[in-house]
């Protein structure tokens, strides 16, 4: 596996750890807490998390921004139906997914162009900016958490 792999996986860990524990003892209270009507919930962030790792990842890897992952489904981001126990089962397997298909990828299929939101870029730029969301939004929750914290003087 090539450094630039290695160092890429070395990330989504660090972001996986960073995740786990933020969310470690969220309530259902705080899952769909908001600070606002327009303010995202976690709910929201961690099924949109999940999303990525699920239906964005392989669009990447296939070089098709328009690939439909089979079963995965169309309501998924902020569906209330969802248990915490349940998305959180999700981003770990998403997890899991990601790791091995970094185990699996190759230096030239990064270097594969990919035209999507950003225009032509390597594979790679588009694997980098998705594995760089686990962080981000690991960070809007750690925000949520502060906010409702101060908010409600605990």
């Amino acid at each position: 596996m090539s450094q630039s792999i290695e160092t890429m996986k070395a990330f989504a860990m660090l972001g996986f750890n960073r995740l786990e524990r933020a969310t470690k003892d969220i309530t259902d209270e705080q899952l769909d807490w908001r600070s606002c009507t327009e303010a995202n919930t976690i709910r929201w962030i961690l099924t949109h998390l999940s999303s990525e790792l699920h239906a964005y990842i392989p669009k990447i890897l296939k070089g098709d921004p328009s690939y439909k992952v089979e079963g995965w489904p169309e309501d998924y981001v902020g569906n209330t139906s969802y248990s915490l126990e349940k998305i959180m089962g999700d981003i770990q397997s998403g997890k899991e997914k990601l790791i091995k298909k970094l185990d699996k990828l190759t230096e030239e299929k990064l270097a594969e162009e990919l035209d999507w939101f950003f225009g032509k870029q390597p594979k790679k730029q588009y694997m980098m900016l998705f594995i760089s969301e686990i962080l981000h939004h690991e960070g809007q929750i750690a925000a949520i958490l502060g906010v409702e914290k101060r908010m409600k003087g605990t």
